[in-house]
């Protein structure tokens, strides 16, 4: 079976889901916790090379205070609680997204534990915080700028490749696999430049329900596309 070499997942429906338990928010993202560990097995067990999880986007400073302070904790409560069992299965924790903007606190915990897994090459782990698609590309766009305006890169010798090294994650394959959860269909500026021939899977479940079966059904799903990269059927092998 084709498996993706990167997954990409959008992890959507945990308000939702505490509501209809009659919970606060924030019981919904701590149990949103749990599918991201089922996750992050399923990629170790399958040899999926790399996991990116959108977990908290640029837009979403404007939420609550309460609720991005319960973020932020919960965040803090995780790096604490999983660093080990991630260092012991080989995963490389990376987080992309604008890191100023979180606490002096929670930006020491993530480089530590960046730093902890660093030398870890079986599964590639990107957690996007604080981060938006369109922030990443004019960065990206920034840093190009710089170069040109010092003189070591000419305007000309910009082109799709050397745009796509300067992104977050540009070590990476771009995602083969892009889950969302929780019914919408949109990609709600996540990886803009680097969804651009992604399989798009939505599933109406929302994230804290998201378990090794639901992403074996993703899995079987990606396998059954035809990837055509805008060839024909034929040129890609279909026969049809």
């Amino acid at each position: 079976m084709a498996l993706p070499r990167h997954v990409a997942i959008i992890m959507d429906g945990n308000g939702r889901w505490a509501r209809k338990r009659l919970l606060p928010r924030v019981a919904g993202h701590r149990a949103g916790v749990t599918p991201v560990r089922v996750c992050i097995e399923q990629c170790v067990r399958q040899d999926i090379a790399a996991l990116t999880l959108f977990a908290f986007s640029s837009e979403n400073w404007a939420r609550p205070p309460e609720e991005v302070g319960s973020l932020m904790g919960l965040f803090l409560d995780a790096l604490d609680r999983e660093i080990d069992e991630l260092q012991s299965n080989g995963v490389r924790l990376r987080f992309i997204g604008e890191r100023h903007n979180l606490s002096q606190v929670l930006q020491q915990r993530i480089s530590s534990a960046e730093s902890r897994t660093a030398g870890n090459s079986r599964l590639a782990l990107q957690i996007a915080v604080s981060y938006g698609g369109r922030w990443d590309l004019v960065e990206a766009a920034r840093l190009l700028a710089q170069r040109c305006a010092a003189g070591t890169l000419l305007p000309q010798d910009i082109d799709e490749s050397l745009l796509s090294s300067t992104l977050s994650v540009s070590d990476l394959p771009d995602p083969d696999l892009f889950i969302r959860t929780g019914g919408e269909q949109r990609i709600s500026n996540f990886l803009l430049w680097n969804l651009a021939y992604t399989e798009l899977y939505f599933t109406d479940q929302l994230w804290p329900d998201f378990d090794a079966a639901s992403f074996q059904i993703a899995l079987d799903w990606f396998a059954s596309r035809n990837r055509r990269f805008g060839l024909t059927g034929e040129q890609a092998g279909a026969g049809s």
